[in-house]
């Protein structure tokens, strides 16, 4: 693992990292307190959507909120066909989604690759200084597509954010086979008129899920129009689960 721009802005630290898995990288980024604070309280994994990166502006500001106002650290990957995993650099997210959507309709090696990146991803990080405690998931839409599976498998994670997903699409199949698996604390996020993804999918999804111990927020407008205080919401709910539960394993 290999880290590089290590700055300190507004009192999060940031660095970029790379790491290899299988002849392939995986580009990262990680928010954590500065030093000298004391460590990490917990790391949380953020996947983006489709048409982003780990530096998505949602994906940004909720890593620095989680490691300015909870004191965690949190990291975002690139997806299998986003940011620095692309020629352009992540520039064109349109494009992006594009070619994910094709990916995602014919490559049935997608989630399990993803979920794979994640977990070398997790290894790494936990063996840095601070950074072996509680675990924690936030992802919406291709974030939950990607990152339900890996939350159903890892239980290093010990509460998850997903949502602006359904049981629908082209893993479908794979998607309700997991959602059972799934046994940490969730709280889910819907947007009543989801043009990607239906609210009764939605709704479906959420009562897949196998644990007792899930919440679900619904908002008015469509798929992009998550109101500013449900990433605030969410991030609280990951900082008092991670504080409250050890994780499991």
């Amino acid at each position: 693992m290999k880290f590089s721009d290590d700055s300190e802005t507004g009192g999060v630290r940031h660095r970029r990292f790379v790491l290899e898995r299988s002849g392939h990288e995986i580009p990262g980024a990680l928010w954590s307190p500065p030093e000298g604070v004391g460590e990490p309280l917990g790391l949380v994994l953020i996947g983006h959507g489709a048409s982003g990166s780990k530096y998505q502006d949602y994906v940004r500001s909720l890593g620095r909120a989680l490691a300015a106002g909870h004191r965690l650290a949190a990291a975002a990957i690139d997806g299998p066909v986003h940011g620095d995993r692309r020629a352009d650099g992540g520039r064109d997210g349109q494009l992006a989604f594009l070619d994910f959507a094709t990916r995602w309709s014919s490559d049935s090696s997608l989630t399990d690759e993803m979920v794979s990146d994640w977990q070398v991803t997790l290894d790494c990080l936990s063996s840095v200084d601070g950074l072996g405690g509680p675990v924690g998931y936030w992802g919406l839409s291709m974030g939950t597509i990607l990152g339900l599976p890996l939350v159903a498998a890892e239980k290093r994670i010990s509460a998850a954010v997903l949502g602006l997903m359904g049981l629908t699409g082209p893993t479908l199949d794979r998607i309700a086979s997991d959602a059972p698996r799934v046994s940490c604390p969730v709280l889910f996020l819907l947007q009543w008129s989801d043009e990607l993804f239906p609210r009764q999918t939605g709704f479906e999804l959420f009562d897949a899920l196998g644990t007792a111990d899930k919440t679900l927020h619904a908002n008015p407008g469509g798929h992009g129009a998550v109101p500013s205080h449900e990433f605030a919401t969410s991030a609280s709910f990951l900082a008092w689960r991670l504080r409250t539960r050890a994780p499991e394993g």
